[in-house]
């Protein structure tokens, strides 16, 4: 196998985690960002130079990475270079497109308990009436903060076994990743919300 997906939210415990496989594969690392289109197209351009030792290639956090930068990626996945090895670091599983997690050997570490950033927004968003989650909704322009907040939602939800609205929240999450609008996906989860 020569890419990796490196999973769990402590990024102390991924790095160490990429140091002990980069030692495994008797490999140098390389760290190298993955976040826009530009990032691939300058390791694509690094990668056309041939590799005299075996190189571990470590980028952290694709989850961030925009589609657009991880379709272009794959193809250094389908078609391995000698002397190269990746390890892609991520947060969790469902949060990496299908197509990158099926062309890695998925390493999952004992992951701390989720921690929600902004707990005491999900807390106010719960108990506003339907008017103010619109407002609320409507500073959220960013599809990833977006998303975020609809997983801390989830998160928060099922922590307390509150289960209503989940399918609810699960769908929207789903749209959101898929490209969906988001403020329309956010205005039909404030409409829905509860019924």
């Amino acid at each position: 196998m020569h890419a990796f997906l490196l999973v769990g939210n402590n990024s102390e415990e991924l790095k160490v985690k990429s140091e002990e496989l980069a030692k495994k594969l008797h490999t140098k690392i390389m760290n190298f960002p993955l976040t826009k289109i530009e990032d691939v197209r300058s390791l694509n351009s690094l990668l056309r130079l041939s590799f005299n030792e075996p190189t571990l290639i470590v980028s952290e956090k694709v989850e961030n990475a925009t589609e657009e930068a991880l379709n272009a990626f794959l193809k250094n996945l389908e078609e391995p270079q000698e002397n190269i090895y990746f390890a892609l670091t991520a947060s969790s599983v469902r949060k990496v497109l299908p197509t990158i997690v099926s062309r890695c050997q998925v390493i999952k570490l004992k992951n701390l308990k989720f921690k929600i950033e902004n707990l005491q927004e999900v807390e106010d968003f719960l108990a506003m009436l339907p008017s103010q989650k619109i407002a609320f909704f409507g500073k959220i322009g960013d599809r990833n903060k977006a998303i975020e907040f609809i997983e801390s939602l989830i998160f928060f939800l099922h922590k307390k076994k509150d289960f209503t609205n989940m399918e609810l929240l699960i769908k929207t999450r789903a749209c959101l990743k898929a490209n969906g609008n988001v403020n329309l996906h956010l205005l039909n989860l404030v409409t829905q919300y509860g019924k």
